[in-house]
């Protein structure tokens, strides 16, 4: 008996103990994670063996700011988000669309907190590795987290499926965004407080999760000539995950590129001027719709092109495409090509097909095996092909439209949004401030910028210029569509960006496949003027009988 008691209450006492233990001891955190400089010189060689010139670097990660920055705003709430945590995620959330994520999140399989920390936790430990990093990411958003708890307080059973609730978004960063600095990647705008771009509005109206902001080629690409695509001096040198430091990231939307294939956010927002959303998207194997000029607002982005500039959606897949590219549509009265598109629903997308759909092919491109892969699979699946071969033209004064629409804009968008501690008003401006360091600032040069100070092209000449190029645009594209009756145009990558742009016609691109190296390419649907659901169903069409976007090998962890 006297044994007995005694086993009792040494059990009791142990369970007591045991769990008083429990009670006050902590929670186990993860460590902090850390980002290590390493000696670069090897990676830097390596480049110089490419046979593509742009792609010699001279630095891979930035000199002007600590890696560990970018997530340091989220470190804390990272360290209470367990590796295993991240793991059992992993298969619910690599390569998902909105609506899937939508209904396991309806299901109880993640929260809206869950699937942000996912990307957080993914972002910071694919960056801080440098056998993996992309120098996608710029800054992450210190709120995302606040944000996403308060999505999870409402009732998930009233959230549509193909909306935008509680997914988590990257920016370019040339958008402005209250709370975050918008750099366009430069030096001089590193400082840059903005408030929120209307596109910014648009998707907080529709309860999206600003992840963070996404790298880019410095100056959306219009710094220098010849020089790596994707770097900037604040994001480093952005990396194609197909091809790490041997295929070009694309540009100048690069980060929002790498990032979605990389699946650091459920999708990215780019920006085009010509070919800034095409480049990227195709090479690193997702969907980029450039948009006709006017469906979406450009106000509070940086720009260089009142006449060509816009934003559009980079996503893995077409009806993501479409569930952002109606979440960003509205009139913006501070916009003065902004226009009243009718609203649709994204989930029309779904209906789309290529069969007795009539496209227009580039006899020569048929060289192209992806090319010609693909043009077999429209055919075979019902898809009218006529081969058509527009006459080459040259597009003579591009580059001056660029030179005095940035000389005037980019004042404009200094006066109105930039934040009181930049102090470049102008174009001229940023050149003197670059010369204080070209080093640091300009290592490859800025002789675009330069360009654009030189060239005194009357506003005159501009607006004939402008008008024989939309002209000339439009006619390449229009007498074979015209002719033909076609419901696309299809090119390859961003081939035909520049006369898209010019005549301010839209262009979705999907991925076509890859070459023998390994590399990305991507089908480009091309349209007249506001066909974008249209192009997105050919688009759909083509992806549902294709199915050719792959993971990035060693990026399915």
């Amino acid at each position: 008996m006297k044994k007995s008691l005694l086993l009792f209450l040494s059990i009791s006492y142990c369970l007591f103990s045991c769990k008083q233990s429990q009670e006050e001891t902590p929670a186990i955190k993860n460590e902090p994670i850390v980002w290590q400089t390493y000696d670069e010189t090897e990676d830097l060689a390596g480049t110089q063996q490419l046979e593509n010139p742009r792609m010699h670097l001279k630095l891979v990660n930035s000199k002007v700011r600590d890696k560990n920055e970018i997530w340091k705003p989220v470190q804390g709430v990272l360290q209470g988000f367990s590796v295993a945590r991240y793991k059992e995620l992993l298969p619910q959330i690599l390569e998902k669309d909105i609506p899937t994520l939508q209904q396991h999140i309806k299901d109880g399989a993640f929260t809206y907190e869950e699937l942000t920390l996912f990307y957080l936790y993914r972002i910071a430990s694919i960056e801080s590795d440098n056998d993996r990093a992309l120098n996608g990411v710029i800054a992450l958003n210190g709120n995302a987290v606040a944000k996403a708890q308060e999505y999870d307080r409402m009732d998930k059973n009233q959230i549509d499926n193909y909306s935008l609730f509680g997914m988590p978004i990257l920016l370019k960063d040339n958008i402005g965004t209250a709370g975050m600095k918008t750099t366009a990647g430069a030096i001089a705008l590193q400082d840059n407080s903005t408030g929120n771009a209307f596109i910014t509005e648009r998707l907080e109206a529709e309860n999206a999760i600003i992840l963070g902001k996404a790298n880019l080629s410095e100056w959306a690409y219009f710094l220098c000539t010849g020089c790596p695509v994707g770097y900037s001096a604040v994001g480093g040198q952005t990396i194609n995950p197909y091809g790490r430091l041997k295929f070009e990231s694309g540009g100048s939307s690069s980060g929002s590129g790498v990032s979605v294939a990389a699946n650091y956010a459920v999708a990215a927002i780019g920006t085009e001027t010509a070919g800034s959303i095409l480049s990227p998207s195709s090479q690193n194997s997702i969907v980029g719709l450039k948009p006709t000029i006017g469906a979406l607002s450009r106000t509070g982005i940086v720009p260089i092109s009142s006449t060509l500039d816009t934003p559009g959606p980079m996503t893995k897949n077409t009806i993501d495409t479409s569930i952002l590219y109606q979440a960003l549509m509205g009139k913006d009265l501070a916009d003065s090509k902004s226009v009243t598109l009718p609203t649709f629903e994204a989930s029309e997308v779904a209906k789309g097909t290529v069969k007795g759909k009539r496209f227009g092919v580039i006899t020569s491109f048929l060289a192209d095996t992806l090319y010609a892969n693909a043009i077999e699979k429209i055919k075979s699946n019902g898809g009218v092909v006529v081969e058509v071969e527009p006459e080459q033209v040259g597009l003579p004064g591009f580059l001056t439209v660029l030179n005095i629409d940035m000389k005037n804009d980019l004042p404009a968008y200094l006066k109105k949004h930039a934040g009181s501690l930049v102090t470049i008003k102008t174009v001229a401006d940023a050149v003197v401030f670059n010369k204080q360091d070209t080093l640091l600032h300009v290592p490859y040069g800025q002789q675009l910028f330069e360009g654009i100070v030189a060239d005194e092209t009357t506003e005159e000449a501009l607006e004939e210029i402008k008008n024989n190029l939309e002209k000339v645009s439009r006619a390449f594209f229009d007498k074979s569509m015209d002719e033909h009756k076609l419901d696309a145009f299809l090119s390859i990558n961003n081939y035909h960006a520049a006369y898209a742009a010019m005549a301010k016609y839209p262009a979705l691109t999907i991925p076509m496949g890859y070459k023998t190296d390994g590399e990305p390419e991507g089908l480009t649907f091309i349209g007249k003027p506001f066909t974008e659901i249209s192009l997105l169903q050919l688009g759909y069409g083509y992806e549902e009988i294709s199915k050719e976007r792959k993971l990035p090998e060693g990026y399915e962890r």
